[in-house]
């Protein structure tokens, strides 16, 4: 028998099976994409965030150091090389967001870029915070006469950084208290899938600072064989 009417135009053997009319599965499939784009988005924002905050502490951390940098010279330098594997994840998932924004990927171009001051101090930031770092580990390990010029370098970049540092904070630490506890509290981690994964990077991230903290700390003795003043 075979059944007459408006409702023909849904019968699953007029459409293969589809179940709708021409079209309705692709819009499906492409409201799917958009949610797991928004999902990418989401998930990489949520990173981020709780990154930063690792970074945050880690941070405060070493400023205390830099008080009495002489006499907590071992926490200084434990302390600046646990922080180089979290800084190069951060550095990692913002320019993930930064190539997608600009390669055009429609969930990125949908949350849309920071503002612009920001945007522009972004790349500022990682370059200082780059060079910092890896002076600081290269007073540890270069010869003897190449460390005046390499603690000159670490100061100056320094100063720079931390004047980059503070805009860079200041304008990202509300999303950063908004976002980052957001994968660890049981009402908001199922909201976007991930969640274990971004913990457990964040996690390796900090025992692979550790483990290369302890490698690194028994290079203090060539540090303070030639040049036992400089930390002062």
């Amino acid at each position: 028998m075979r059944v007459e009417g408006p409702d023909e135009t849904w019968l699953p053997s007029r459409y293969g099976g589809l179940g709708g009319p021409p079209g309705e599965d692709s819009r499906g499939t492409r409201r799917r994409g958009e949610r797991r784009g928004d999902a990418g988005v989401a998930g990489n924002a949520r990173l981020t965030a709780a990154n930063a905050a690792v970074l945050l502490v880690l941070l405060a951390a070493e400023g205390v150091t830099i008080l009495r940098v002489h006499q907590l010279l071992s926490p200084h330098v434990f302390i600046g090389v646990v922080l180089i594997p979290p800084v190069l994840l951060k550095v990692a998932s913002t320019t993930w967001r930064f190539a997608r924004y600009y390669t055009g990927a429609p969930a990125y171009r949908r949350k849309g870029p920071p503002p612009v001051l920001l945007r522009l101090l972004g790349p500022v930031v990682v370059i200082l915070t780059l060079v910092l770092l890896f002076s600081g580990v290269g007073l540890l390990l270069v010869s003897r006469q190449w460390l005046p010029l390499l603690l000159k370098l670490h100061k100056a970049s320094f100063v720079l950084w931390f004047g980059a540092m503070t805009i860079h904070v200041l304008g990202h630490l509300g999303k950063v208290f908004r976002l980052a506890p957001r994968d660890w509290l049981r009402r908001t981690r199922r909201e976007v899938t991930g969640a274990g994964t971004r913990q457990w990077l964040i996690a390796a991230s900090l025992v692979a600072g550790v483990l290369l903290g302890f490698v690194l700390l028994s290079h203090m003795g060539h540090w303070l064989s030639t040049a036992p003043g400089a930390g002062q």
